[in-house]
């Protein structure tokens, strides 16, 4: 009885929450963006800038935190194995952009349990995490690496061709991190373009086999047009 009132009030602070949760990772897509894409705002900016990435980071460790203890003692740690992204986004608050994609979910169409239906949320998914991944990976990249010295990842553009060439896992190797921060980032990048690589092709593999299957039951269930019965 204890557990189910603690999964109850977790629920009921979960969905009195996603919309404002939806608004600041909005924000804090928005205020990451300016900060590393106008390195030469006026000062001020830049520190009313930085002040509300702290305060949003504070409330998305706060929110976690909540959502923890409003957990039945028993079930904490499986609630943060099964919401990794949740966890991670109060560590790394580049995966909030993460969890606000995952609200593509609540789209009616995605709940559908048909194969097409499962399909297509799998791809939107991908897709969309791959966008929002290389976006920000590229962002962080940037940040840790334009400034140092023999960087080879100097733009923003510079950095989104690499990470699409990384996440590809192609590697062209014409532009690459040399710092610490950025040769992270670039392990994180190989290892999602790894499993999004691998979702995709098992994807197209089973769209493929259900045509083919559906091809064949049409031939199968056709009438005989030599005659024969």
């Amino acid at each position: 009885m204890a557990e189910a009132i603690g999964s109850d009030r977790r629920t009921r602070w979960e969905r009195r929450t996603a919309t404002p949760l939806v608004v600041l990772g909005g924000v804090f897509i928005v205020a990451y963006s300016v900060v590393v894409l106008w390195p030469d705002a006026p000062r001020a900016v830049q520190v009313s800038l930085v002040v509300l990435l702290g305060v949003v980071w504070a409330v998305f460790i706060a929110e976690v935190v909540v959502r923890i203890v409003l957990t039945p003692r028993g079930e904490r740690w499986n609630f943060a194995w099964r919401h990794p992204i949740d966890v991670l986004s109060a560590v790394l608050p580049l995966f909030r952009a993460l969890r606000v994609v995952s609200l593509l979910g609540d789209v009616p169409y995605l709940q559908r349990r048909s194969g097409t239906a499962v399909r297509t949320r799998i791809v939107v998914f991908a897709l969309s995490y791959a966008l929002m991944f290389v976006y920000f990976i590229a962002l962080a990249t940037l940040a840790a690496e334009r400034d140092a010295t023999g960087a080879t990842i100097t733009s923003f553009g510079s950095a989104v061709w690499w990470a699409v060439v990384t996440i590809a896992t192609v590697g062209y190797g014409d532009t690459y991190p040399i710092t610490v921060p950025g040769r992270i980032y670039a392990v994180m990048l190989m290892a999602g373009g790894v499993a999004i690589v691998g979702t995709a092709s098992a994807t197209i593999i089973s769209l493929i086999n259900e045509r083919i299957g559906q091809v064949r039951q049409r031939h199968d269930q056709e009438p005989p047009t030599d005659g024969r019965v």
